[in-house]
């Protein structure tokens, strides 16, 4: 097991501590609702990271902002359900693959007519807004109900990478860091406070994506990053470099922690434990992030 300490202001919770509301003192909160990439993965070799794919809650000065809408977008819909209602939140897609956006269909509480919703995301690589993505994926024969029946107000916004979204003194700032795939990497800044969340690295960056990436990263107080596993990963080919990809921008970016997310299918508790292990003797202040995992920025 991880010889990784967290330190006070972590926790790792269970499955009835998930919808706690946050100390009122506590200002910026992050929470992992979704961890897995490509396709949930249940299972008991899965069960003490956890199956559901991306989802990341920020509550920040009274803020509630989703990164990403994967199945764990499901869970964080129903601890909303029991907490606060009507409730306007604030969506950020970093592309429009299905392990991104397969969660929204199950999202209860946009279909509560009170709720308010800004969603936020950019072209695909086909062209279509995330809108139409979103869209799509309700139609019939993909599934039984269109997004009209969603009763909550959805506002749509069409994002330019570079470009920054202001809520009140919160900052969400955005780039580009994969061009193959359209991803788009956030930053999210309140006072001397920032958390980046980017989740599509790749081991093959040029010049220009680094810059951005590092633009982006520079001195955060949190790094959210993926393991850069290849798709025809095999556990006899593993190296450090499914890692090291992360670990290099965290120190180049002088980042104060460092938490990987975004896991491939096969990679099983007992692996992620062994790069738990490995990744904290390269990084000290580095993490595996867990379903349910909090973390408090201030």
């Amino acid at each position: 097991m991880s010889n990784f300490e967290l330190s006070p202001p972590q926790n790792h919770i269970n499955q009835q501590q998930i919808t706690q509301v946050p100390n009122q003192q506590e200002k910026f909160v992050v929470k992992f609702w979704g961890v897995r990439g490509l396709i949930p993965t249940p299972g008991g070799n899965t069960s003490c990271y956890g199956g559901n794919t991306a989802c990341v809650e920020i509550q920040v000065a009274d803020k509630h902002l989703v990164f990403d809408g994967g199945t764990g977008l499901r869970l964080l819909g129903k601890s909303w359900l029991e907490i606060q209602q009507p409730l306007e939140a604030h969506l950020f897609f970093t592309n429009s693959q299905s392990n991104r956006i397969q969660g929204f269909p199950f999202f209860a509480p946009a279909f509560i007519a009170k709720n308010s919703f800004h969603i936020y995301g950019t072209a695909a690589s086909n062209g279509a807004s995330i809108k139409q993505c979103l869209c799509d994926q309700m139609l019939l024969p993909h599934f039984p109900y269109p997004l009209q029946v969603m009763q909550s107000e959805l506002q749509f916004h069409n994002l330019i990478a570079g470009k920054a979204v202001k809520l009140d003194d919160v900052t969400i700032t955005t780039a580009l860091i994969n061009q193959t795939q359209k991803s788009i990497g956030y930053q999210v800044s309140w006072q001397n406070y920032s958390v980046a969340y980017v989740t599509d690295l790749h081991q093959d960056v040029d010049e220009t994506e680094r810059r951005r990436i590092i633009q982006l990263t520079e001195g955060v107080d949190l790094l959210i990053a993926n393991l850069t596993t290849p798709p025809t990963f095999h556990k006899a080919d593993y190296s450090d470099s499914h890692w090291q990809t992360a670990v290099d921008l965290a120190v180049t970016s002088g980042v104060k922690q460092l938490v990987l997310s975004h896991y491939h299918p096969d990679d099983y508790d007992d692996f992620l434990d062994r790069v738990q292990m490995e990744i904290t003797s390269a990084f000290p202040k580095a993490l595996i992030a867990r379903e349910g995992l909090v973390l408090v920025v201030v």
